[in-house]
C-alpha cells in the first residue's frame, strides 16, 4: 500500500475556512452525535467498506475519527480506487477537540463506549445472580481482554448495529453534512 496522506488538525482548520472540503467522519453515529466538525458528513466505517463511492467520486476527501486508526483504514479503502486521493486527519476529533477548535453536537443515543460497559457490567452480574449462568463473567473478562489486545470490540460492534445506534437515514445512504 502506499504511504497515507497526513494533514494536521490546524490545516484542516484553515482548509475548512478556505471553502469547499470533502470532510468525512468514519465513526459510528453515537459516536459523531456527541461531538463532530461542522460540515462533516458521517459514513461509519462499516458503511464505507461496502460502498466507497459514499465518501466521494473524484478529489481530496478528508477523514476523520477518534484518533486516526479507523481513518486510516478508510484511506487504505478509498485509495484502491484511485480517483479519491485521501487525507487522514492526525488525531483525529480527540486533537481537534484538544486544539480547542469548535464542534457540533446533536441528540442521539450514549456513546457506544458506555453501551459497552453498561452491557458487560449486566452480562456479569446476570452470570454471577443466575444459578447456571455463572460461565458468563469469564467469557465477557476473556472478550475484554481480547478487546485490550487486539483493539477492536466484538460487542461494540453488535451494539453499533442495533437499531438505536443507526442514522435516521437508510442504510444506504451517509448522514447530511452537518447534521
Amino acid at each position: 500500500m502506499d504511504t497515507i496522506n497526513t494533514c494536521s488538525v490546524d490545516e484542516l482548520r484553515d482548509k475548512l475556512k478556505g471553502g469547499s472540503v470533502t470532510l468525512v467522519d468514519v465513526r459510528e453515529y453515537p459516536e459523531y452525535t456527541e461531538a463532530h466538525i461542522d460540515g462533516a458528513k458521517l459514513v461509519p466505517l462499516g458503511m464505507l467498506r461496502q460502498n466507497p463511492a459514499l465518501a466521494g467520486e473524484a478529489g481530496e476527501v478528508f477523514l476523520l475519527c477518534r484518533s486516526g486508526r479507523r481513518a486510516g483504514e478508510a484511506a487504505g479503502i478509498l485509495s484502491k480506487g484511485g480517483r479519491v486521493k485521501p487525507i487522514v486527519v492526525s488525531g483525529g476529533i480527540e486533537a481537534w477537540n484538544q486544539a480547542g477548535y469548535p464542534v457540533k453536537s446533536q441528540k442521539g443515543p450514549i456513546a457506544l463506549e458506555r453501551q459497552v460497559r453498561i452491557a458487560a457490567g449486566a452480562l456479569v452480574l446476570t452470570g454471577l445472580l443466575v444459578p447456571g449462568l455463572g460461565f458468563i463473567p469469564y467469557v465477557v473478562g476473556a472478550g475484554l481482554v481480547f478487546a485490550g489486545i487486539s483493539n477492536t470490540c466484538a460487542m461494540g460492534m453488535f451494539l453499533a448495529r442495533l437499531p438505536w445506534n443507526r442514522t435516521k437515514a437508510s442504510p444506504a445512504a451517509a448522514c447530511p453534512v452537518g447534521q
